[in-house]
């Protein structure tokens, strides 16, 4: 793919003039060639009343008890999700131990602010207990509501806003020439790692049937912005044309909030003149557009693993350092193609079934075996106890489906919230 460093410096409010300046724009920021290895790590994890778990934190409590959190020693930035969700977001990390090390510090640092203020955090991929809410109120999140809404998704919409929750691994896009190879191997390690990090089995106080309730949101959210990118010899164009089939969510408005877009148009559409304002889209919205994106393998640079659910201690480091290793170690990455090739694009089984599946649970046998050959020594034992976990066709969320079902959904959302430190 050629690139044009002029197009790519482009100021924000320049208009883009034709199909063709859109696509290369996307395509130049796709994937920016680099040595493997760096990583960087997002948790998510829903916020509770630790005196009454079965209700929302009131969004002034919220903002409060985060405000007074200092700056964290592990460089982690922590942000506010719609329905009260913190999110905090690891810098890059020369290695998967060092980001683990980092997010498990500013995570303890976290947790321990807000549990003067009688509050805590619970990773898991949905919330067991409460119903879908929005307490959020930027503007942003009114208007992806008011979108999900005119086009017929509102009830998921607002539930993957408010009530799941997800562990983000983020790796380098490797060298050029083994670019589409990542990307194929990124997204075939999906199904598989759907299956392996299940931890949302329950939904506002219900068993789902579904392993990963989370994953399940998600599909039932629009695949033009929420589906695997096709496979193709250059996943920067294939990201490029996903991008701009799009359909538009929100445009800026004069005061810089967020505008819902009600119709469905495409971003290739505005471009053309029939977008969904009386005005032609610049570089800044088409930049913004890209944020709305959501395919289980995200481009930017580098490659967003986005369909892990969140999960507590070993689970989240552990499933961090298999998908760190998978990818990134030569030896790893073989096998793992190898064993995710039957059952790539298997979403749906995934989801629905987890390690029951036994194409699923064979693909993920061999890449954990793998993976505790080849992980780093630091995060050995817990990738070990995944391992153990996966060959008996559990998951992470199985101790939390028993919690439930003996004490209630409640008690284990409140479950949840406990550290390392006080479950020892």
């Amino acid at each position: 793919m050629t690139t044009s460093t002029a197009l790519a410096d482009h100021p924000a409010d320049d208009v883009l003039p034709d199909l063709d300046a859109a696509r290369e724009h996307v395509g130049v920021r796709a994937l920016h060639p680099a040595a493997t290895g760096p990583i960087g790590l997002e948790l998510e994890a829903h916020l509770v009343d630790r005196a009454s778990p079965g209700t929302r934190v009131p969004w002034h409590r919220v903002t409060a008890a985060v405000a007074a959190l200092p700056p964290l020693d592990g460089g982690s930035r922590v942000t506010l999700e719609p329905g009260g969700q913190v999110e905090l977001s690891g810098p890059p990390a020369p290695d998967v131990t060092a980001a683990v090390t980092g997010l498990r510090s500013d995570l303890a640092a976290v947790r321990g602010r807000l549990g003067t203020a009688g509050l805590g955090l619970a990773p898991l991929g949905a919330d067991p207990c409460r119903p879908a809410q929005r307490v959020n109120p930027g503007s942003r999140y009114v208007a992806m509501e008011e979108h999900f809404q005119a086009l017929g998704h509102r009830a998921a919409g607002v539930t993957m806003m408010t009530s799941t929750a997800a562990l983000q691994v983020n790796v380098e896009a490797g060298p050029r020439s083994g670019w589409a190879a990542r990307v194929r191997l990124a997204q075939s390690l999906g199904p598989v790692l759907v299956a392996v990090s299940a931890c949302s089995p329950l939904l506002a106080g219900r068993e789902t049937g579904w392993r990963s309730g989370r994953q399940r949101i998600w599909a039932e959210l629009d695949p033009a912005r929420c589906a695997p990118l096709p496979e193709g010899p250059d996943p920067a164009d294939e990201w490029a044309a996903f991008a701009l089939a799009a359909p538009v969510m929100l445009v800026r408005g004069p005061a810089g909030d967020a505008v819902p877009v009600r119709g469905r148009t495409s971003f290739a559409d505005w471009v053309r003149g029939a977008g969904p304002a009386d005005r032609r889209p610049t570089v800044a919205d088409l930049e913004y557009h890209l944020t709305t994106l959501f395919p289980p393998v995200r481009l930017r640079g580098y490659l967003e693993l986005r369909y892990l659910d969140a999960a507590p201690e070993p689970w989240w480091p552990a499933l961090s350092a298999v998908a760190g290793t998978l990818l990134d170690d030569p030896v790893a990455a073989d096998t793992a193609a190898a064993a995710t090739e039957p059952v790539t694009g298997r979403w749906e089984p995934a989801t629905r079934l987890g390690l029951a599946d036994p194409e699923l649970h064979a693909a993920a046998s061999a890449c954990l075996e793998v993976a505790v050959r080849r992980a780093p020594a630091g995060l050995r034992a817990q990738v070990t106890a995944l391992a153990e976990l996966v060959e008996r066709r559990a998951s992470p969320g199985d101790a939390l489906l028993h919690t439930a079902r003996t004490h209630g959904p409640a008690a284990a959302l409140l479950a949840a919230t406990h550290d390392a430190e006080e479950e020892t």
